[in-house]
């Protein structure tokens, strides 16, 4: 494989500061600090990068086409809560999602197992070792053509530890670290780490939409209005508009629900799919976008999930997802085995949902996406891939550091 070469400094970071056009500024600070410590989160942050850089190959260009997740990681799995009130393990964020080729969203998936290999308190070899297995259970499970899912009966070590706890959390548990009480009545901690203070007119914006939204629903009370934050989470979002909503739920103050509104921004995919001539549906906006794919793909509906529009704005509203919600994979206790046992549950997962939505508005069939698995002759190229897009990413890091650390002392330079 070809390395790419050093990237200019001022080049990287001026497209991403580009891509972030229009951000809130004391998020979008937040955001750039984070991409700093690390590849991985860079890669996090950075996902239209990637995209520029993914080698237009024929197994990235003519592969069979599957509903994708577009930002896959393997931070973007997760618990979640379905409309039925059970707790599943998932791809947990479809911000990204559109139709493309297959292998993208396993290209960025090894690439995240291999960038993060800091994170994953892994060596490179180890890495290395562990990305393989996570490709032989995606191309298994593919090949086998039947999609699964996965709930607390299903699952096994740190997955099933993480659901079984989640399962048994009483909900005050999870109220009293997000809120403060007093009397009867809680209020949203805004500390700064997971939410901060709206402004009155974004409050009063949040809760006129609210209060029609409670007006379609069959039990309107459920969604009165107690307070309201901006919230602050994940990495590649961050700076959007975004609001945590307290709400009344089954009643107060220990029946309260957290509801999450989150803008939802174009696809980093779109403009590369678009070049290769690969069609889109023509989505009413891209909030349903998000919404469609995400229903499409996992097995049960996340609890509250809609596309709404918030003064026009295209809006993801769903139940809040704790981003601890997720399995501690970087406390795998050296112990090379629980961490293969991890990423080859993720990429069973992700041949599960390709396969869930397989056939619908112009995906490959099933049949089609069995017969690219059995094939075999692509997992050589997508590991080599994986190892110079992690080059690619550390190559784009370092630059982006430098350009802002420049920036910053440009900044304050008397």
């Amino acid at each position: 494989m070809i390395k790419q070469p050093l990237p200019d400094p001022s080049g990287i970071t001026d497209a991403i500061f580009s891509n972030n056009v229009g951000r809130d500024p004391e998020r979008l600070a937040m955001k750039y600090a984070k991409m700093a410590q690390s590849p991985f989160i860079f890669l996090r942050g950075a996902c239209h990068l990637f995209y520029d850089s993914l080698p237009d190959s024929s197994l990235f260009r003519n592969a069979p086409l599957a509903w994708c997740c577009g930002d896959l990681h393997f931070e973007n799995f997760g618990s979640y809560k379905g409309d039925n009130r059970l707790v599943y393990f998932d791809i947990n964020d479809y911000d990204e999602a559109a139709l493309a080729p297959a292998t993208w969203d396993m290209a960025r998936l090894l690439t995240s197992i291999q960038c993060g290999a800091d994170t994953l308190n892994a060596t490179r070899a180890q890495a290395l070792e562990v990305s393989q297995s996570c490709l032989d259970a995606y191309r298994s499970a593919l090949a086998n053509g039947k999609p699964l899912w996965v709930e607390r009966e299903t699952s096994a070590g740190l997955v099933n530890a993480l659901l079984t706890t989640l399962q048994s959390r009483e909900r005050t548990t999870f109220l009293d670290k997000r809120t403060t009480r007093k009397a009867h009545r809680r209020s949203l901690i805004l500390d700064g780490v997971k939410a901060l203070p709206a402004s009155d007119a974004q409050k009063k914006l949040v809760a006129g939409f609210m209060a029609g939204f409670a007006s379609t629903q069959t039990d309107p009370k459920f969604f009165e209005v107690l307070d309201i934050g901006r919230r602050i989470a994940g990495t590649g979002s961050l700076g959007v508009e975004r609001f945590v909503v307290l709400v009344e739920g089954k009643g107060s103050p220990d029946g309260n629900y957290l509801l999450d509104i989150k803008e939802a921004k174009p696809s980093a995919m779109a403009p590369h799919l678009a070049r290769l001539g690969i069609k889109q549906p023509d989505w009413p906006d891209e909030a349903s976008r998000v919404v469609t794919v995400q229903n499409r793909m996992q097995a049960v509906d996340h609890a509250f999930l809609h596309p709404v529009k918030l003064d026009g704005l295209p809006c993801i509203l769903k139940g809040l997802q704790p981003s601890e919600d997720r399995v501690s994979i970087g406390e795998w206790g050296k112990k090379l085995d629980r961490l293969k046992d991890v990423v080859a549950t993720m990429g069973r997962i992700l041949a599960w949902d390709q396969l869930r939505a397989s056939g619908q508005s112009g995906a490959a069939t099933a049949d089609e996406l069995i017969a690219f698995a059995q094939r075999g002759d692509w997992i050589t190229e997508m590991l080599d891939t994986a190892t110079q897009m992690t080059e690619t990413t550390r190559q784009q890091w370092q630059a982006f550091t430098e350009g802002l650390n420049s920036l910053q002392s440009q900044e304050r330079a008397p």
